[in-house]
């Protein structure tokens, strides 16, 4: 058997402790094996512990490896990108416990584990995920202490509570870091292979897939408007345009337009910002017609936001946007596209077109009111269940089952528009949200999910309606929730979910009140980049260069280190020997009673004349005389906790006096 390790055992069991809480936020993207390698790591090192086991040699570590990069491709299909290099990351994090001999090991092993705590960020940055991490990083810090051999390395409490304190202490530095310190671009912002799947709407669309997202109570972005927040029926969320159909699903083009569309802005704007949740896609969620700074974005041929990459992470921008512009007033040879049509299929709903068509002759707004009128009268139904439609699904909805959401309702009528000559597209993205009074914002959830029409119409360019209102104005006026048909149950897929206990006032105000702090976290906290940075630090300091930013820095830093350094050391407290400072207070504490000891005057001979001063406490004064002699004199170890505690009785019993 090998020689105990020379690890004290308080810091290895802060190292296994902080190994759990670490991997713990990674556990809904890590293969269920890696928690099985960190039961064998952590139970083999607990043995080599108890020395009834050996530390594994050369070859054995070299097979785990193997293993373990194996386990990741084979569970990944790579080595490389977000999910993977995390996976693999944290394996070799947890390998790292079989082999912990030396302080230089654990060291190792305390500093990866900070890293590892980073890249929890990658996946999960809101505020639960912030103050959780304050944990696994107290755990470090605690095994970290205990590695010193002190007082504390067989004290489990009070090496805690000191790491705790140390963490404390950090806290404005941080802060000052935080807030000075350059922005730069943060890991999670950079293009990573294999980053997370899409959440939420899909470059194509069927009528099962908004089906799907209207049972999913993820957020999908949260909005502050600058001054009163738009009605409910007016808050049409643009994603994306749909502008091909084969029949059963539409579709983008294979190459969206990328020139910037000729448009016209009228009316007035609306000015606000948006925190977007990871989506996986580059499109971005705004009104209509919008216009953003906001780095590698732009405005689409088919007006929709899109940025460079992806949203991985979450996403705070600022949007202006006119909803009385006029959009592309003029023709343009890209209408063609907005007649497209299958070849054959539906043909009930091509006659009708033919038919409304030869009623309204050229009236193009005629032929469209006539559309939304038939809907409002006929008798059509909202449901998030219709039935299952055959090879013709627009002449199935609209001739025979009539019942349907948002995407049957937007998709038929763009069918009969184009089939009667007019240029028309369907467009998805969002509409409506719930208002957040505590904070003044509005949520929008995926369960908001809507599809809409629009046509073009010469001098007018695009115009937005939506049939939906036409059968269901309340979904379009107040919600999904208010829309549903008796029989289908607001989120009954989420039993759980507080959004089905909205009525309930309490539960709902709880709820709103979290969603605040953590729309806070976002917009205050990661929404504090470089233009937020620049306009905070302006308004504090005007011009700013790099020679005045860096004095800021290093000046505040230097104060802040100079408070806590004066703090901890307490200058004021001149007399550092524990037995000396407590003779002090005996001095003073009897000073109080007009008893002042005499220069030269020893410990003794100033006990024995206050003793005889005050008898009824000669007892206590004696006492405290004699332990404070034994101990600074006499040899007897020290114990400041026993004099304290003498010092103590006499001064309850000085005020019982």
């Amino acid at each position: 058997m090998k020689a105990s390790p020379a690890i004290p055992r308080i810091s290895l069991v802060w190292l296994l402790v902080a190994q759990a809480l670490v991997i713990l936020p990674h556990l809904g993207h890590l293969p269920a094996w890696v928690i099985g390698l960190w039961l064998v790591c952590a139970t083999w090192r607990i043995q080599v512990f108890r020395m009834r086991t050996s530390y594994p040699g050369g070859l054995t570590k070299g097979c785990m490896l193997l293993a373990a990069a194996v386990g990741v491709y084979a569970s990944r299909g790579s080595l490389v990108g977000l999910d993977a290099g995390v996976a693999l990351l944290i394996a070799t994090f947890l390998l790292k416990l079989v082999e912990l001999k030396t302080r230089r090991d654990a060291l190792v092993l305390v500093f990866l584990g900070f890293f590892v705590v980073l890249t929890s960020y990658l996946f999960e940055d809101g505020l639960p995920a912030a103050l959780y991490s304050l944990l696994p990083v107290t755990a470090l810090l605690a095994a970290l202490i205990g590695l010193q051999q002190g007082s504390l390395s067989e004290k489990p409490w009070p090496t805690l509570r000191l790491a705790a304190s140390l963490l404390l202490q950090a806290v404005p530095l941080m802060l000052v870091l935080f807030v000075l310190f350059p922005r730069l671009g943060p890991l999670w912002s950079v293009p990573l292979p294999g980053e997370g799947g899409s959440r939420g709407l899909a470059e194509s669309m069927t009528p099962g897939d908004i089906a799907e997202l209207s049972q999913s109570s993820e957020l999908a972005f949260r909005a502050s408007f600058e001054g009163a927040v738009p009605a409910h029926s007016q808050l049409y969320w643009r994603a994306l345009t749909f502008e091909q159909f084969d029949g059963r699903r539409w579709s983008q083009l294979a190459e969206p337009p990328r020139a910037e569309p000729a448009w016209q802005a009228e009316g007035p704007p609306l000015s606000y910002s948006i925190v977007m949740q990871p989506s996986g896609q580059p499109w971005l969620f705004a009104l209509d017609t919008a216009r953003t700074e906001l780095e590698q974005t732009r405005q689409m041929g088919d007006f929709r936001l899109q940025r460079q990459r992806p949203v991985a992470q979450s996403l705070l921008y600022r949007v202006t946007s006119w909803p009385q512009a006029r959009r592309e007033p003029e023709a343009s040879p890209r209408l063609g596209v907005a007649l497209q049509l299958p070849v054959d299929g539906n043909p009930r709903a091509r006659r009708w077109a033919a038919q409304l068509r030869a009623r309204h002759g050229g009236d193009q707004q005629a032929l469209v009111n006539a559309l939304l009128a038939h809907f409002a009268r006929e008798r059509y139904f909202y449901t998030l269940k219709p039935p299952l439609a055959g090879a013709d699904t627009v002449d199935h909805f609209l001739f025979d089952s009539r019942r349907g959401f948002c995407a049957h309702y937007a998709g038929a009528m763009t069918f009969v528009l184009r089939a009667a000559g007019i240029p028309a597209r369907v467009v998805a993205g969002y509409q409506g949200g719930e208002f957040n009074p505590q904070g003044n914002y509005v949520l929008v959830h995926q369960f908001d999910a809507h599809a809409w029409v629009e046509y073009w119409q010469a001098g007018r360019g695009w115009v937005s309606v939506d049939p939906t209102f036409q059968v269901a104005p309340e979904r379009i006026e107040q919600g999904l929730e208010q829309a549903l048909p008796a029989g289908e149950e607001f989120q009954a897929g989420a039993p759980l979910s507080a959004l089905r206990y909205r009525h309930v006032e309490w539960v709902n105000a709880l709820r709103l009140s979290w969603d605040r702090l953590n729309y806070t976290w976002q917009r205050k906290v990661l929404g504090y980049q470089g233009e937020a940075q620049l306009n905070l630090l302006q308004g504090w300091f005007g011009t700013l260069d790099t020679t005045r930013v860096a004095l800021v820095l290093i000046g505040s830093g230097g104060v802040l280190l100079g408070i806590l350094a004066v703090l901890l050391l307490k200058p004021w407290q001149r007399e550092h020997d524990p037995q000396r400072r407590l003779y002090r207070r005996f001095e003073r504490l009897l000073g109080r009673h007009g008893l002042r000891r005499e220069a030269g005057e020893g410990p003794r001979a100033f006990a024995e004349r206050a003793a005889a001063a005050l008898p009824g406490q000669a007892g206590e004064i004696r006492a405290f005389a004699l332990r404070f002699e034994e101990q600074r004199y006499a040899g007897t170890a020290a114990d400041a906790g026993a004099l304290r505690r003498a010092l103590q009785r006499l001064r309850r019993r000085l005020a019982r006096r």
